[in-house]
């Protein structure tokens, strides 16, 4: 498994001097949330212009690999001395206000490297190419969560010029927050002292409407409530909190089932062109630093189209009320991907 290059190789400057918190996370005062400010990100590259930086001998590839990670050179978040979040939010509100609360986005945003192979995706890797980059998805997020600033590790795929990949590389993403953001801890309240994905899961498997594949322990469904035109879940069947918790036999499981589930959506809607195939979303989610029995790890998937070339829009209504609409019934879309 090959990791970032040391000190002494190609670019070693510019990934060290990346290392610096340049974003800041403000604190909106209406909602609650903390939004990452980084403007230093606008002037990143977009599709690059010559040659491919993640192919070997690249830019970010100077030697072979299988699979390799290293740290983004235009990180949204970055290491730094950590910060006590619980103490910000508990403050007096009108202090916070007055203050405007804000303060450096530490923590870390690393790219993983799926396959040396270009023309590849993590749909049509070979199985044991998958479980390398499973392997190393568990092993970043144990290395990262070993840091004082960083409390959860999102991992994370964007498939498609269309969800703002820059560049058609086989790769993701792996960003470590130093708070547990606000996604995976509504999925955590909603467990109510138990776990909410066991409870999904096992109604869906009691219904089976709504299953698409399943791989041993791994079961991939539609959401009874899927936001998203296509959308599915991965999770076992075990409560696992984490990539890291994950046996081998797990690992295998992960790995059949991300080239399954996946591969139907390339086979939905068949494209010509590699750079044209099915776009997507994808992230894990997963126990924090601090633990807790509540955690289940799963993925969710969020393809940005609701038909062949017609991208599914999240409009004023959706983002203004916080309810987002589905133009595809959840039953149909999943009989579509059971028979891709």
């Amino acid at each position: 498994m090959t990791r970032r290059p040391d000190d002494t190789s190609p670019g070693a400057d510019a990934a060290v001097a990346s290392e610096t918190p340049r974003g800041e996370l403000r604190l909106d005062p209406l909602t609650g949330e903390w939004v990452n400010i980084v403007g230093h990100r606008q002037a990143r590259p977009n599709l690059p212009s010559a040659g491919c930086p993640f192919c070997v001998g690249g830019l970010e590839a100077p030697e072979p690999y299988e699979v390799r990670w290293f740290a983004n050179r235009w990180p949204a978040l970055a290491p730094g001395a950590p910060v006590d979040f619980a103490e910000i939010e508990s403050a007096p509100e009108a202090p916070r206000v007055a203050a405007r609360a804000s303060v450096p986005a530490v923590g870390a945003s690393e790219v993983v490297l799926f396959s040396p192979e270009h023309g590849q995706s993590l749909a049509g890797l070979p199985f044991a190419q998958v479980r390398k980059v499973i392997d190393l998805w568990a092993e970043r997020t144990e290395a990262l969560l070993s840091r004082a600033e960083i409390e959860y590790v999102l991992v994370f795929e964007n498939r498609g010029r269309e969800v703002g990949a820059t560049i058609d590389h086989p790769h993701g993403q792996i960003y470590g927050y130093p708070f547990v953001p606000p996604a995976p801890a509504r999925e955590l309240r909603q467990g109510a002292g138990g776990c909410a994905v066991c409870r999904d899961l096992a109604l869906e498997l009691e219904s089976g409407a709504r299953i698409v594949t399943e791989c041993g322990d791994w079961v991939a469904w539609v959401p009874f409530a899927s936001g998203y035109s296509y959308g599915m879940r991965f999770a076992p069947r075990a409560h696992i909190g984490s990539l890291p918790a994950l046996d081998e036999r797990s690992r295998d499981d992960l790995a059949h089932l991300l080239g399954d589930a996946l591969g139907r959506l390339d086979r939905l809607w068949p494209a010509t062109d590699t750079a044209d195939r099915f776009p997507y979303l994808l992230w894990f989610h997963q126990a924090p630093a601090s633990g807790g029995d509540g955690w289940h790890v799963h993925a969710h998937v969020a393809p940005p189209f609701r038909a062949p070339g017609v991208p599914r829009y999240v409009a004023s209504g959706e983002l203004g009320s916080g309810t987002l609409s589905n133009t595809v019934v959840p039953e149909d879309a999943a009989a579509a991907l059971r028979d891709a």
